[in-house]
């Protein structure tokens, strides 16, 4: 429990300051997101805002990651911490989707268009991200390679290892490409992603206790993750509220998807993660409609997608939107833990 939560201040407060420290350098430098042309009007006073703000949240969540670990071999005397490989590959998982949207945002600001890696690098990489995770987890850890709703045996559909890598990097693409759709209007995407953290935090947690259910090894070191997700997305968030001070980018967007899917893979948990995360597959949905009906009908089914854009459009204020669609948000996940919890209760291990 220490571990949590000193993984989760030290991710807040380096992510608070860092921020904050982030927007004073990007703003000297006269380093902005550009707008594109296209979108709602009301965005068009947001050009210039500083962005790859998710450069906090990822050097937030591997500091108090780091040193949540260093509490065990400093003050309980321990000859090494309890790093596990499933908590690095995450945390890896993490920093490389953040490197990714990094490259992707930097094309942005220096071109001074919103435009960056083309569809194919940008794939290209995430698809190299998500290979090489896909590929480590079943070679390194002792991840269960089955269909797993809320945990590993449930319905336990046992997949050979590469099905479960191709199931592991359309997760990963997916997730990614969700947050990053999602991040839109100020605040909403950070907002979302922080309670799936928290989620995975209390299931991390849970299955640790209750291993002889879970049987997942290294549950607390994943819950560790999830806490240092949780305290850095909301310390950015301090600073990326309605009025933003700061957008995250394809920075933080790609190193926040990668993050609730490698934790879902490593929880066996994947089934459950659509659930968790119906915001998101609201989001992509929406574009995914959108793009068909035209292309088939010449026609489009909203004014504007992502589905957060068309509510815009129709008149809500920007902060009614993103309260709203929090409020989405925190019904999936509540959903999902009631799901898992519902689950735990079946197997009769508090009987």
């Amino acid at each position: 429990m220490i571990r949590l939560l000193l993984g989760a201040g030290v991710s807040f407060l380096v992510s608070l300051i860092g921020t904050r420290l982030l927007i004073a350098v990007l703003t000297r430098r006269e380093i902005g997101q550009p707008i594109r042309e296209d979108g709602p009007q009301g965005h068009i006073t947001k050009a210039g805002t500083p962005t790859m703000g998710g450069i906090a949240i990822v050097i937030g969540a591997l500091t108090g990651y780091i040193i949540s670990d260093l509490y065990d071999i400093v003050f309980r005397d321990l000859e090494s911490g309890i790093y596990t490989r499933s908590g690095l590959l995450v945390m890896a998982l993490i920093v490389g989707g953040g490197v990714v949207g990094l490259i992707d945002d930097w094309i942005k600001v220096s071109r001074a268009r919103n435009l960056g890696l083309s569809k194919r690098a940008k794939f290209g990489g995430l698809l190299m991200l998500a290979g090489g995770f896909a590929w480590a987890m079943p070679a390194w850890t002792g991840v269960h390679t089955t269909l797993s709703f809320t945990r590993y045996d449930v319905p336990g559909i046992e997949l050979s290892t590469g099905a479960w890598m191709v199931l592991a990097v359309l997760l990963i693409a997916a997730t990614t490409n969700a947050v990053n759709l999602t991040d839109g209007l100020d605040g909403l995407a950070g907002g979302s992603a922080l309670l799936g953290f928290a989620a995975f935090v209390v299931m991390g947690f849970w299955q640790f206790r209750h291993f002889d259910v879970y049987q997942i090894s290294h549950a607390l070191d994943l819950a560790v993750v999830a806490a240092t997700m949780l305290g850095a997305t909301t310390g950015f968030l301090w600073w990326n509220a309605a009025p933003a001070r700061i957008f995250m980018g394809d920075t933080g967007a790609l190193a926040l998807g990668a993050g609730l899917a490698g934790l879902s893979l490593a929880s066996s948990t994947i089934l459950l993660l659509p659930i968790l995360g119906g915001l998101f597959v609201m989001e992509t949905v929406s574009v995914i409609l959108q793009v068909a009906s035209f292309r088939l009908f010449g026609r489009r089914i909203f004014r504007m997608a992502p589905i957060h854009h068309h509510f815009e459009l129709g008149g809500w204020p920007e902060t009614t939107v993103i309260i709203r669609l929090w409020i989405i948000a925190g019904f999936c996940v509540a959903t999902a833990m009631g799901l898992f919890y519902a689950d735990f209760i079946g197997t009769g291990a508090l009987e």
